[in-house]
């Protein structure tokens, strides 16, 4: 063991890691930890993480959140896909959905059926065999389907961190107003003992959590854990943010709108929009950014645009002495597909699993390492391929159409070139599906399906697709609008926005 029984743990930094781990380890451990979260209203957030991947409602779960109560105080919508707009080419259009494509068997995934259709001459898309696409098309949503719609949601991340504040204060959770003026180790081991703040308050702990955002105050500029810079394939390292008064009810989906310099994100919610400019800073300037942002975004900004740069990469050592880094501390990939909150909550869940109570065995940290590092580079490779499986034309697209993949992308892409054979890991985020309608949707066609196939006629074929539309057509002709939905399920009141404040960390 490297260190001392684990009874005070310190969080350094707010915003929606901080306190997403503060209501997790107060909820879980209010009798056996004495929990303190620090940060100071001097130092703002990023404050764009909006939107969110189906696994937010597991952690929801875990820590007993209900879904109407959390919806009403972050002004927040529904997400079944992400329509992706130009991104194969200018006119181009397909959406990545959340839920279950088709009707799959054990050895044969449903997309070997509908590639042998097309081969037939059968014309269909995917997305028609998927109740999250059709329904993200007309703009509707409900829970009362059967199956339910898999889904994921838009909010507020100034209220949302609100929210999470009130829950971690109601089970404990000590807050202290402050900037951070030092840290304090150990002369012998490196362990951090405390944090010394600006007006000499000393906030001693056992355990500290990094949520001081990219610039990692603990885990890099105290620890020099280290950084594994992904800018190699990962073009993309600023975005200019801006939210903007809605003009119209809000759709079921977030937008990701590709540009000549990388995309443009749209994410409806109750009460507003919240848009962002994605760009290369080799490709295009901030001001340049900044001006193409707010002629495309349409609607009135309801704030100024702010402007984020951001290293697309992972911390080497997530996890280093007494130190354990979350949300940007511990690295980003960039904000496409929206799964910065996601590694965020798959971190404090596996530091609750292996909470280090009689002190720090490097056998565990190793664990968290290893498997922190294995999430991000799945996560990371999938981002890789929307940039990779591109036919624009523009000088930053030629570059990731041409540039070298890592090992791990390119196997994945040529065993699905080659035989459409697509496969998810026990613990990877993004499914079968998620895999076979970005690759199809970019133009990547297999030369090649699985035999099986075969098996069914041309009728039997026709019988069977037809039947699967048919289902999914009729459940979305019964479904409300997604503003419908919301107005009688969990419609804010206008004071939750009304009364809002920026809410600012360190």
């Amino acid at each position: 063991m490297e260190k001392g029984r684990i009874r005070k743990v310190v969080i350094a930094g707010g915003g929606t890691a901080g306190w997403l781990a503060a209501t997790a380890l107060t909820h879980q451990f209010r009798e056996r930890l004495d929990v303190v979260l620090v940060e100071s209203e001097q130092i703002g957030t990023v404050g764009v993480g909006e939107s969110t991947v189906p696994p937010i409602r597991n952690f929801h779960r875990f820590l007993q959140i209900d879904e109407q109560e959390f919806l009403r105080a972050v002004a927040g919508t529904f997400k079944l896909s992400i329509s992706f707009e130009n991104w194969r080419r200018p006119g181009d259009h397909f959406f990545h959905p959340f839920g279950i494509t088709g009707s799959s068997t054990l050895v044969c995934g449903f997309h070997h059926f509908w590639l042998d259709s097309l081969r037939r001459g059968m014309s269909s898309e995917l997305g028609d065999y998927c109740l999250e696409t059709v329904a993200s098309r007309k703009d509707q949503f409900t829970l009362q389907t059967t199956p339910q719609v898999n889904y994921a949601y838009h909010l507020d991340a100034g209220l949302y961190a609100r929210f999470l504040r009130g829950k971690a204060e109601s089970y404990g959770l000590k807050r202290i107003e402050g900037k951070i003026r030092e840290v304090k180790q150990n002369g012998e081991s490196g362990y951090i003992e405390s944090l010394v703040l600006e007006d000499g308050k000393v906030i001693e702990g056992d355990l500290f959590i990094d949520c001081t955002g990219f610039r990692g105050l603990l885990i890099e500029q105290t620890l020099k854990s280290g950084y594994e810079d992904w800018n190699q394939w990962l073009p993309c390292d600023r975005a200019v943010a801006v939210q903007t008064e809605s003009l119209g009810p809000p759709g079921p989906y977030t937008r990701a709108i590709a540009h000549e310099a990388g995309w443009r994100w749209n994410i409806p919610l109750q009460h507003r929009v919240g848009t962002g400019w994605v760009f290369s800073s080799r490709h295009m300037s901030d001001d340049e950014a900044r001006a193409r942002l707010l002629k495309d975004a349409v609607a009135p900004p309801i704030k100024d645009p702010w402007l984020v740069p951001f290293r697309s990469g992972r911390r080497l050592k997530a996890w280093n002495k007494n130190v354990v880094s979350l949300g940007l501390a511990s690295g980003f990939i960039e904000p496409l597909e929206s799964t910065s909150i996601h590694l965020g909550m798959s971190a404090i869940v596996r530091l609750v699993e292996l909470f280090p109570f009689d002190g720090i065995p490097p056998a565990l940290v190793d664990v968290f390492n290893e498997t922190s590092r294995i999430e991000m580079e799945h996560v990371r490779d999938f981002i890789i391929l929307h940039y990779h499986a591109n036919q624009r034309d523009e000088p930053m697209w030629k570059a990731c159409r041409e540039m070298e993949l890592p090992d791990s992308l390119s196997i994945r892409l040529r065993a699905w070139r080659e035989r459409a054979h697509a496969w998810q890991g026990a613990n990877e985020l993004f499914r079968v599906d998620s895999w076979t309608h970005v690759m199809l949707g970019q133009g990547i066609v297999p030369a090649q399906h699985h035999p099986l196939s075969e098996t069914l006629g041309d009728d039997d074929m026709r019988k069977f697709l037809s039947s699967l539309r048919q289902r999914i057509d009729q459940t979305v002709t019964g479904m409300p609008s997604q503003q419908a939905f919301i107005e009688q399920y969990c419609k804010a009141p206008p004071e939750v926005w009304g009364a809002r404040k920026p809410l600012v960390s360190a």
